[in-house]
This record gives C-alpha cells, sequence and structure tokens, in this order.
C-alpha cells in the first residue's frame, strides 16, 4: 500500500481524531501533517498490514504528545486514548470467513473444523470421520489452500515471499464472496 492510498483511506480520520484533542484547525492540519510525513518514512517497516490503521492512530496519538510536550500544554491522558473504531468497517475478516467456509465442500469443512477449531489431532480426525490418516491431512490442507484463494478472490488479497496472506478487508459492496 501507498502513502497516497494510506492518505486517502485514513486522513479524514486521523484528521478529526487529531482535532478532537487539538481543538485548533491550523494546529490539527500541521499535526495531520507531520503525522503522514513519519507514515511515509516508516511505512516500509510495517510487517502486518492488518495493523495498518491502529500504527497510524499511534503515530498520531504520539505526534500530539510531542506536540503537548513542546508547547507545554497539558492534556488528561484518560481522554487521550487512540480511537480506531471511528468510522469502524462493518464488514470484517470474519464475515469474509464465514462466507469462504460456507463454500467449502464438506468434505474438506469437516476435517478442518475438527482439527483447526475443535483442536483435535489430525489422527484423532481422521478416526471420527472413518478415514486414513493421509486421506484427512491431504484434505485439512486443500481446505486452508482454498481459504487462502477465498480471501484473495473474495477481497484481493495476496501472498507475499513468505506465502502468507496479506491485505485489507474491502467494503462489503466491493466484496465478491460477502456481498
Amino acid at each position: 500500500m501507498t502513502t497516497q492510498q494510506v492518505w486517502k483511506k485514513y486522513a479524514d480520520d486521523i484528521k478529526h481524531f487529531i482535532l478532537s484533542k487539538v481543538k485548533d484547525t491550523t494546529v490539527t492540519d500541521d499535526l495531520l501533517q507531520e503525522t503522514f510525513i513519519k507514515v511515509h518514512t516508516k511505512l516500509h517497516t510495517l510487517n502486518d498490514i492488518t495493523k495498518l490503521k491502529p500504527w497510524i492512530f499511534t503515530i498520531a496519538r504520539n505526534t500530539m504528545m510531542d506536540y503537548f510536550k513542546n508547547t507545554n500544554q497539558t492534556i488528561e491522558f484518560k481522554n487521550f486514548e487512540v480511537q480506531t473504531d471511528i468510522k469502524e468497517q462493518e464488514h470484517t475478516e470474519k464475515d469474509c470467513l464465514r462466507g469462504i467456509l460456507q463454500s467449502l465442500p464438506k468434505k474438506y469443512r469437516e476435517p478442518l473444523f475438527l482439527s483447526d477449531i475443535k483442536g483435535l489431532k489430525q489422527q484423532e480426525v481422521a478416526d471420527i470421520l472413518k478415514q486414513n490418516l493421509p486421506t484427512t491431512k491431504s484434505q485439512i490442507q486443500r481446505a486452508r489452500k482454498l481459504i487462502a484463494q477465498g480471501f484473495m478472490d473474495c477481497c484481493g488479497f495476496s501472498l507475499n515471499e513468505e506465502g502468507k496472506l496479506v491485505g485489507e478487508i474491502q467494503d462489503k459492496e466491493d466484496c465478491k464472496v460477502c456481498k
């Protein structure tokens, strides 16, 4: 994600957050600019894109704290918590996962559920389903791949160099599975 994309997605939320604490539009604009300069210079260091929003709010909060410290102003810290739920998405990874799991064929969904949700060992899953262990292992692996593919199809996620899913949940109207 580029700084420009981050700006388009989060600048309004960050601006409202800063303005709610500083109560001055000129200072708010300055702190917003300073926040996004920091975001721009450090964006490449963010390893988990799913933590982008809280990360940006933390930068904004720290930028404001520096401002208050440098101008010898005081603020009550109990009112200074990051409000990451401003315009919080109603559409979450759980919504996508629910839709993806429902679309899995039963032969993959059952072993995956028993193994990854119930926490059973794969041999126990094989025994419950009355099949051999290699078949169970294969079905669980196939289910995991189908879930990853579902996130790629649904919300445009991609696999990074390490084979891990990266991306952000789309708005519900842009989601191909949850729509």
